[in-house]
């Protein structure tokens, strides 16, 4: 099983995502799935107990169409546009984690839904992310506040209606920063990963953090060996709540938060700047195991769950534990807030 190396703490010089329009209206205040076929973007608010897609004009960020379905979904939390036109929503939050199966739906282009069920291999997971490699097939990457994220894909095909296992294909483990922004105090929040999206011809996948993006080359189409690379980081400081991420079919790269009046971000030239830039690199190991953020006073890097109290100093576990501590807490709300 491929696992994913650790992202540096230390980003390399980039371009800065710049603004493209601001999401203004009120029904979309909870923006947490995005996607793009160029003319339209597609946009899924948090949670919601009815599927709704709403069409967005890039020009302006205005809503031209909202598209629905029959189901009623339980926690919806990322998008992903099919090469058919089909849009996927992400049914899989699950801040509890007692959900016995998680869900994605389907939505036509031409009108009506379709359930497809999925269990985890290990218990139930709480997850963001999804993406659609070039074949269609759908991976999710969990949400962990210790610990690397997992890389899941369904073990077969997936059964209308039905309920189908996934395998875990892979691990990606993230090291924090100090680069301001999202929900949560100090830099737990650069490690949860609240988005994910493939580019249309599958060949660069990226993830989000709420303060992070990651590129990740995948030159042959393979999702899970592409998380088994290093990646090229790239900052998004003050975001609020980022969870939003997309890929134009020219492979720019899109960011937005939750929040009205938020703004939709565009990193243009992504797709080449995961191909041809270095990727982050593990950083020189210090005397006091911190490693090195985008400001002078990064906090230590999250540990793979292989890691013992023992390999800890007091001040690593105490960062750990007041980190989980306030990721219950948000996460609690949140959960209180969709019932």
């Amino acid at each position: 099983m491929p696992s994913g190396a650790v992202a540096s703490a230390q980003a390399q010089p980039v371009p800065e995502p710049r603004e493209r329009c601001r999401v203004g209206d009120s029904d979309l205040d909870e923006l947490s799935g995005l996607a793009s076929d160029g003319r339209s973007w597609y946009a899924v608010n948090d949670g919601g107990s009815s599927l709704e897609v709403y069409v967005l004009d890039p020009a302006d960020c205005s809503v031209r169409d909202v598209r629905t379905g029959s189901a009623n979904p339980y926690d919806v939390e990322d998008l992903a546009l099919g090469a058919d036109g089909t849009l996927w929503l992400a049914d899989t939050g699950d801040n509890d984690r007692d959900r016995d199966s998680i869900a994605l739906h389907a939505l036509s282009p031409r009108g009506g839904s379709t359930l497809y069920r999925l269990t985890y291999p290990n218990g139930p997971r709480d997850a963001e992310a999804l993406l659609l490699d070039r074949a269609g097939v759908p991976y999710i990457v969990t949400k962990e506040p210790i610990g690397p994220a997992g890389v899941y894909r369904p073990a077969g095909a997936l059964a209308p209606g039905g309920t189908v296992p996934m395998e875990r294909v892979g691990t990606i483990s993230l090291r924090s920063t100090n680069t301001p922004g999202g929900p949560l105090s100090g830099s737990i929040g650069s490690v949860l990963v609240t988005g994910g999206a493939a580019s249309r011809d599958g060949t660069v996948a990226a993830i989000r953090t709420y303060t992070e993006l990651y590129l990740f080359d995948a030159p042959d189409g393979d999702l899970a060996a592409a998380f088994a690379r290093p990646p090229v980081r790239v900052s998004v400081p003050g975001e609020p709540q980022g969870e939003a991420i997309a890929w134009e079919p020219d492979g720019t790269l899109l960011t937005a938060s939750e929040g009205t009046g938020e703004p939709v971000r565009a990193l243009a030239g992504a797709a080449d700047l995961a191909r041809n830039h270095p990727p982050d690199t593990p950083p020189t190991p210090t005397r006091d195991g911190g490693g090195e953020g985008s400001g002078d006073n990064a906090s230590p890097p999250v540990p793979p769950p292989s890691t013992t109290g023992a390999d800890l100093s007091n001040g690593q576990l105490l960062l750990l534990c007041l980190g989980a501590a306030g990721v219950l807490v948000f996460l609690t709300r949140r959960a209180r807030r969709k019932q």
